[in-house]
């Protein structure tokens, strides 16, 4: 797959219907959009494998049970708890090589895994760390793919939310603490987990990369334009820039405001 078809891949995927969008297949596409010499099929078969153990699994465990042995234990997905910040926690392609990664990128594998096998699991879009909600006959259940799948009570979210800055009387919140998202909101977050780590590093081509595929991921929304348009002009391509920011004027009312200023500014350097 070539980066250009890859973008084909994420533009189709920005117009399926939420509850159609292909977050296994687009979160590859991703991959290869970044690294084009990456292999697809490694990431494909490990979902292979994960849905025939967890089939077999979930003939004599609990679904949270199932998944996580499935996941953590037979396929071996876990955490990066020594090198945190390497690029490759972030590609799907190289957590199925390596078999560790960002709680997000994780999450890929238990999302599609979950629903090939029949059990109802969403993203959480906790603040700091990404989580999964389980759903169980005795109600829903949080999961840290990044930690062996573990199941995380209450008190815990709750600690953790007090630790991300939330304020008490959200933190007590259980029904906002786990609150499902789409999977397209899953998808999105990794990549914005990569566009930081890379404008961190001053890297804005990569940063460009991972802005753009946000855009496409989800056409209707302007504030990746905005990111485009920075990172283009970081690696001094003002046209560039430019044209990004005429295009998120045109998704938003509000957005314009912000993408006028930020347009003038670059027409400012270009004369």
């Amino acid at each position: 797959m070539t980066r250009e078809e890859a973008e084909a891949v994420l533009r189709e995927a920005g117009r399926a219907p939420e509850g159609e969008f292909p977050l296994l297949e687009a979160a590859i596409a991703c991959a290869v959009h970044e690294d084009p010499a990456r292999d697809p099929e490694k990431a494909r078969e490990l979902a292979r494998m994960g849905v025939e153990r967890l089939t077999e699994r979930l003939q004599q465990e609990s679904p949270e049970e199932a998944l996580a042995e499935t996941l953590a234990g037979d396929l071996g997905l876990n955490g990066d708890l020594f090198t945190y910040e390497h690029p490759d926690n972030a590609c799907i392609i190289a957590v199925a090589e390596r078999r560790k990664g960002l709680p997000v990128a994780l999450g890929v594998y238990y999302l599609h895994v979950a629903r090939k096998c029949g059990l109802t699991v969403k993203g959480v879009d906790f603040p700091g760390h990404f989580l999964l909600r389980i759903e169980t006959q005795e109600g829903p259940l949080a999961m840290d793919p990044h930690s062996e799948g573990r199941v995380v009570l209450p008190s815990e979210l709750t600690r953790r939310a007090l630790h991300a800055g939330l304020t008490p009387d959200v933190a007590d919140r259980l029904d906002r603490l786990m609150a499902p998202v789409s999977d397209r909101a899953v998808l999105i977050r990794l990549q914005n987990n990569i566009f930081a780590r890379a404008s961190a590093a001053r890297d804005f081509a990569r940063g460009e990369r991972a802005a753009l595929r946000r855009a496409l991921l989800d056409p209707g929304d302007h504030r990746p334009w905005l990111d485009v348009a920075a990172a283009r002009e970081g690696q001094g391509a003002l046209a560039g820039a430019l044209q990004a920011l005429a295009h998120a004027s045109t998704l938003d009312g509000g957005a314009a405001l912000a993408a006028r200023a930020q347009r003038e500014r670059v027409r400012l350097r270009l004369n």
